[in-house]
């Protein structure tokens, strides 16, 4: 299973990394990419199984990344890893063809719980 990870802090992208490997994804291969465009030249490129994203980088948003993906055409699986959690958000996400949202902090009990049953 390929994995893109998009976050514009390098700490969290190694956390989330680190917080899937916990939840027994130790055998995903990982990328990683520090802003939604970088993701989406990566989403082009390497057309990974997954894309877990951030909301709020520079270049391009997470929320902007999901909808240009959808609007190329692109229909990769693709979650919110994000800070906050607001019901607009989760609406917006949803709207946009995200899975989930896991807001942070968040545990290996969350990720595997969230993302296990989109991967039956």
């Amino acid at each position: 299973m390929r994995v893109l990870v998009a976050d514009d802090s390098r700490v969290m992208r190694q956390i989330v990394i680190r917080t899937l490997r916990q939840a027994g994804y130790d055998w995903w291969e990982i990328t990683e990419a520090a802003d939604g465009a970088v993701a989406l030249d990566l989403v082009r490129s390497e057309q990974p199984d997954l894309v877990l994203s951030d909301w709020n980088m520079p270049e391009m948003t997470g929320i902007d990344l999901l909808r240009r993906m959808r609007a190329e055409g692109i229909e990769i699986p693709f979650g919110f890893v994000t800070s906050e959690g607001s019901n607009e958000m989760r609406e917006a996400a949803d709207a946009a063809g995200a899975l989930f949202l896991i807001a942070k902090p968040f545990t290996a009990e969350v990720f595997s719980d969230t993302i296990d049953p989109f991967l039956a």
